[in-house]
């Protein structure tokens, strides 16, 4: 058996992809597919950590619209993406991987605090690692968070599982003509304001030279796909001229 092409990888999920079709919450079903595509990866023996949003129970910024300061909102999303996370754990364990979710926020009864050494230790056990509640600071995004976990374990890509089969030079929605690219410079991102993660995130990633591959995560078997070397979505790195 060929090795795959990446040892360790960061998988970045939106709240809004554990939604599914639920309303306002989680939709278990899709949770538990993702856990079986997390757990045949897995299975190859790439070492897999995942960063959950938690768009799909609350956003900070529409809590801040609906009046609560932009602060506690933030903080309110970040316990929602423990909440995420746990529900993710409980179906990974289910088919018998072992799994720790880590938050940058402290809540010891329910998840372990983030600690590198820790979770680098983890990792080499073979086990998953879900990181929770972001950088543990308002403000900033889970894709922010994705990227600074992705370069304190070393990992050697981020695996960003969207509901779009990659990033396009405008909005396929509205322009028909609109062209996919299959690589693109983080820099042509930043130019063009490209909507694939925020300012901040992407910017960390030029900085750290951590490559990005956006793909349809809701398409079964991408996942295993790219891990087998197939080339998915589109892929986020420095391009030199």
């Amino acid at each position: 058996m060929s090795l795959p092409p990446f040892k360790r990888i960061v998988l970045k999920l939106s709240g809004d992809i554990l939604k599914g079709s639920a309303e306002g919450g989680i939709d278990f079903n899709v949770v538990r597919r993702i856990a079986g595509e997390i757990g045949e990866i897995h299975g190859t023996g790439v070492d897999v950590a995942v960063v959950v949003g938690g768009g799909n129970l609350i956003r900070g910024a529409e809590a801040e619209v609906g009046g609560i300061d932009r602060i506690t909102a933030d903080n309110m999303g970040m316990l929602t993406t423990v909440i995420n996370a746990m529900a993710l754990q409980n179906a990974l364990e289910k088919l018998n991987i072992q799994t720790r979710v880590m938050s940058a926020i402290i809540i010891a009864e329910l998840v372990e605090p983030f600690i590198r050494r820790r979770a680098l230790r983890h990792l080499e056990k073979k086990r998953v690692v879900i990181f929770a509640a972001g950088t543990g600071n308002p403000f900033f995004t889970t894709d922010t968070a994705a990227a600074l976990r992705a370069e304190q374990i070393g990992a050697d890509i981020i695996l960003k599982g969207t509901k779009v089969d990659g990033v396009y030079d405008s909005d396929p929605k509205l322009f028909a003509n609109a062209v996919k690219y299959d690589e693109v410079d983080f820099m042509e991102i930043i130019k063009r304001g490209l909507r694939v993660m925020d300012l901040t995130a992407i910017t960390f990633c030029r900085d750290y030279n951590i490559p990005v591959l956006v793909f349809n995560i809701l398409e079964h078997g991408n996942l295993s796909r790219i891990i087998n070397g197939h080339s998915i979505g589109t892929l986020v790195k420095e391009i030199k001229q």
